[in-house]
Formats: C-alpha cells, sequence, structure tokens
C-alpha cells in the first residue's frame, strides 16, 4: 500500500520539478552575474559539443570555432540548468528509493535470521528431549534385565499397551 503511494510521490515531484526548473531559467537569465557565469558555461559546452561532433563525423578538429552570441549563449544555458536541475531531483529521487528498497530488504534479512535462529533452538531443544528419553529407556532396560525374565516380559507387555493407551511419557 506505501509502495504505489511512495511512487506516485516520486512522480508528482519530478512533474512539480519541470515549473521550478522554468522559473530558474527565466531568473537565470536576468542576474547579471550568474547571467556571464552561464554564458561561460554555454561557451564551453558549445566548445566540447562541437569538437565531439567533429571528431564523430571525421571532420578537422583543429578549426576556429565561432562563440555563440550572448542571447543564444544564455538559452543553451538556462536550458542546460533547468536540465540538471530536473535530473538532479529525479536523481535524489531514486537514490532515496533504493536506500528505503535496501533498507526494506535488510529487515527481510533480519527477520529470517531470526527466524531461522529459533528453529535451530528448536532443533537442540527436540535432540536434548530425544537424548533425555533415549537415557530414560536404557534406565529402563537395565531395570527389566536386574529383575530377570520375568521382568523384561511384563516390562515389554507393560511398555506396549503403555504406546497402545498413548500413556508413555
Amino acid at each position: 500500500m506505501v509502495l504505489p503511494g511512495l511512487k506516485l510521490g516520486t512522480l508528482a515531484l519530478k512533474t512539480l520539478s519541470k515549473p521550478i526548473a522554468n522559473r530558474l531559467k527565466k531568473q537565470a537569465g536576468l542576474h547579471p552575474r550568474f547571467r556571464q557565469f552561464i554564458v561561460n558555461i554555454a561557451q564551453a559546452n558549445h566548445r566540447l559539443t562541437t569538437r565531439l561532433q567533429r571528431r564523430i563525423y571525421g571532420h578537422a578538429t583543429d578549426v576556429e570555432i565561432r562563440p555563440l552570441n550572448e542571447e543564444k549563449a544564455v538559452q543553451s544555458a538556462v536550458d542546460l540548468v533547468g536540465e540538471f536541475f530536473v535530473f538532479s531531483v529525479a536523481g535524489a529521487a531514486l537514490i532515496f528509493e533504493v536506500q528505503r528498497s535496501s533498507r526494506s530488504e535488510a529487515k527481510k534479512e533480519e527477520l529470517r535470521k531470526q527466524e531461522l535462529e529459533g528453529l535451530r533452538q528448536r532443533d537442540e531443544e527436540v535432540a536434548r528431549e530425544v537424548e533425555h528419553l533415549k537415557l530414560k529407556l536404557e534406565e529402563l532396560e537395565q531395570l527389566a534385565r536386574g529383575r530377570g525374565l520375568a521382568g523384561v516380559l511384563n516390562f515389554r507387555q507393560t511398555h506396549s499397551e503403555d504406546v497402545k493407551s498413548g500413556k508413555l511419557a
């Protein structure tokens, strides 16, 4: 019951992060110092992606790369910031889900260990009880041998009657 609610909450968080990312984009383009910072990031990203594309397609990589104009750079950077924010939220939700699942599995494993330990203890108790009953049986057989043949016959007859009636303890 909790799992569907948690997954729905994660989806809602991802959905709500998109308008927040858009708001960040809008504000990022207006602040002068941040604007210059993101323009530099956008220009570096543009140079990197252009070089990678040229290498992939086998074109010359030593050619000068023209910088983006400021508006394109700002738009590219705010898109990058917005996507980074959305992916950060999704990544945080994923990490939270993995940790929650891990804790749940650890609890299940601990319960299994406790159950197994309980079964081991019960097995040891049964083994001790069987050993105790074997000792009692040996004692009874010793007593029967001490009485002679009549005692053995009497013991066997009494013992079989007790087993049939369910009195054997």
